[in-house]
């Protein structure tokens, strides 16, 4: 177990890297978004206490692409219910910090998220700076997947009954076939996910990694677990000095720093020992 004396530590440890670092690599899962009020999925627990009505049913068994030709108006309820929410949702404090130290770095910097919600681009963060690895809510495809098309979903508006997480507005329609169309998210067993708005961040990220090569990198993960650990492993390959914040799931390989701390907690701390 890490007592405080190593998060004193580990947070020192953790300053001194991101002062001395030319370039810094943000990566981020849903532990990142806990403390601007979003619901944490860990565990089956957790994913029905943030929606009773899918009780004795798994997350990855609702966020599952058959859905939407099986039961679109169910579908709809659960994507529409999370896209309202993240959009009233406001990003927390430890986002602006973040970018404020990225914006010092002189090689730049990236993020590399799992999280849908588009929370970095709301909190600053640039378009062509972020790689969401899973895709992003605020994006609609076909459900079909007749074509390579995507678009935003700024115009959509989808209401929700709240006692059973259904659609009740009209159901979104794909823009070239009217099939049912569906948010631009890799969901579970997933084969006609759109990747191609990803694979274009991707191109940019691996551009910056190629021109940061011999420069001083620290990464910092925040709040990526083991379930889906995309995050976690790309941040272990990018090299440089690691930094994992996570409260449960915080052991790091050689050389890196723990600190098993919230992600606004650990920001905060981290700030005050930058600054002071």
């Amino acid at each position: 177990m890490t007592g405080m004396g190593d998060v004193d530590r580990n947070v020192t440890l953790a300053a001194a890297a991101i002062r001395e670092a030319d370039a810094l690599l943000i990566g981020a899962g849903a532990g990142m978004g806990v403390d601007s009020g979003l619901p944490d999925f860990r565990g089956d627990t957790g994913f029905w206490k943030a929606y009773p009505p899918f009780r004795g049913r798994r997350f990855d068994e609702i966020s599952n692409p058959r859905w939407f030709r099986a039961d679109p108006e169910q579908a709809w309820g659960f994507f529409g219910h999370r896209l309202n929410l993240y959009r009233t949702t406001v990003p927390h404090a430890g986002f602006g910090i973040v970018r404020l130290w990225a914006e010092e770095k002189p090689c730049g910097y990236f993020v590399f998220t799992s999280n849908v919600d588009g929370h970095f681009q709301v909190a600053g963060f640039p378009e062509d700076r972020v790689v969401e690895c899973h895709g992003s809510i605020r994006f609609l495809q076909c459900s079909a997947a007749c074509s390579s098309e995507i678009w935003p979903a700024d115009e959509l508006a989808v209401a929700v009954d709240e006692e059973t997480i259904r659609a009740t507005s009209p159901l979104a329609r794909c823009v070239r076939c009217a099939a049912v169309a569906r948010p631009n998210v890799l969901m579970f067993g997933d084969s006609q996910w759109v990747e191609r708005r990803c694979a274009e961040q991707e191109q940019r990220y691996a551009t910056w990694l190629r021109k940061i090569t011999g420069r001083r990198l620290a990464v910092l993960e925040i709040g990526a677990g083991l379930a889906v650990p995309t995050v976690r492993w790309e941040c272990e390959r990018a090299g440089g000095t690691l930094i994992r914040v996570n409260p449960r799931d915080s052991e790091v390989p050689v050389g890196g720093v723990s600190i098993a701390l919230g992600a606004l907690d650990a920001m905060l701390r981290v700030d005050r020992e930058l600054r002071g």
